[in-house]
């Protein structure tokens, strides 16, 4: 993928890192955007770092335009970014939690979408790798924000994959269950960890999805646990 531009978002969160690091590996140029990041946080040579606040329309599109001025084109988008929050049944959920839960994942992800598909569609392997949530596929009690704009997101993307089919422009969702990561294990220090989602699974398998193998698969919404 020596010949590639990514860009990846929430580059450095829990699982935007093992992200990074597997496409850094193949050698193509990995743009790792977040809204704190340096080019110390990944010290490889193939590596961009770009500092964006994403809930920001006006600073979405001029990061995506400043990839596509700096590297000349935009080959795979890899949408990682997201939060979590809950706890409250709907009667209980503020305003603020609710916002929250649709600017990280939904709104976030339109305008990264928006301001990116026009030049993912000129590239010959445009792919659009979006991590979702299995929680988010059924109703939960106590996660109605959360569950209602992941849920949203993946009807966005399913939406973008047959509006773009034309171009051969994919656009796939992940759903990971829930993972090792550092927060999780802050936030559900009594749960059993060994049987949570090595992220760097759900790392492989969006490589995969970027991958010639997978050039005739979009609209897909993939569980992995």
């Amino acid at each position: 993928m020596k010949d590639t531009v990514i860009f990846i978002t929430g580059a450095k969160g829990g699982l935007g890192i093992f992200v990074t690091q597997k496409f850094l590996a193949t050698g193509a140029t990995v743009v790792g955007a977040s809204r704190h990041i340096a080019k110390e946080d990944f010290p490889a040579p193939n590596f961009v770092p770009l500092s964006v606040d994403f809930t920001q329309a006006a600073a979405v599109r001029e990061a995506i335009e400043s990839v596509v001025t700096r590297a000349g084109k935009l080959d795979v988008l890899v949408h990682v970014l997201g939060g979590f929050a809950g706890g409250a049944k709907v009667e209980d959920t503020d305003d603020a939690t609710w916002e929250q839960m649709r600017d990280l994942n939904l709104t976030a992800a339109f305008y990264v979408l928006r301001a990116a598909i026009p030049h993912l569609r000129k590239s010959p392997r445009g792919r659009i790798i979006v991590v979702g949530s299995l929680t988010a596929a059924e109703p939960h009690a106590g996660l109605a924000a959360y569950v209602t704009f992941k849920l949203a997101l993946t009807t966005l993307v399913r939406t973008v994959a047959v509006e773009n089919k034309d171009a051969g422009l994919t656009a796939n969702v992940i759903l990971p269950g829930t993972m090792d990561t550092p927060a999780n294990r802050k936030a559900m220090p009594n749960a059993d960890f060994h049987k949570w989602l090595d992220p760097a699974k759900v790392a492989d398998l969006a490589l995969w999805l970027a991958g010639e193998s997978a050039a005739h698969i979009t609209g897909a919404t993939i569980p992995i646990e």
